[in-house]
């Protein structure tokens, strides 16, 4: 065995792009529809044909860094299982985390993200 680790193969149910641009961010919150959920508030606008990019952001308001990654990486996690990437294709999603986000039970988390894409339209 080498010393190298292997590339890692593209996770199904994967978002195929990331928003990591702050101008991204600005037109989701100025241009997209949004959802507010208990352990989420989801910003979305329509974005390039078939593609989904996601991008995730908690504020200094929710706690400190430690907190603030916690809920960033729950965040991350509940995209990565439960977003419908077929159904959703065409959208820039940016999720925020809220006060609640690091410590709601993951399955409410999912419910939350799943209620969300409804709400704003994104799904049916």
């Amino acid at each position: 065995m080498s010393g190298h680790a292997e590339q890692a193969e593209p996770r199904p149910g994967a978002p195929a792009g990331r928003l990591k641009k702050r101008r991204e961010f600005l037109r989701a919150a100025s241009r997209g529809k949004r959802a507010a959920r208990p352990g989420l508030v989801l910003q979305a606008v329509a974005g390039e044909p078939g593609q989904v990019r996601v991008g995730f952001t908690v504020t200094k308001k929710v706690g400190n860094a430690v907190v603030r990654n916690r809920a960033r990486r729950r965040l991350k996690e509940a995209v990565r299982l439960s977003l419908p990437t077929e159904q959703v294709a065409g959208w820039d999603l940016v999720l925020i985390g809220r006060d609640g986000t690091g410590q709601r039970p993951f399955a409410k988390l999912i419910e939350d993200l799943r209620g969300a894409l409804k709400q704003a339209g994104v799904v049916r």
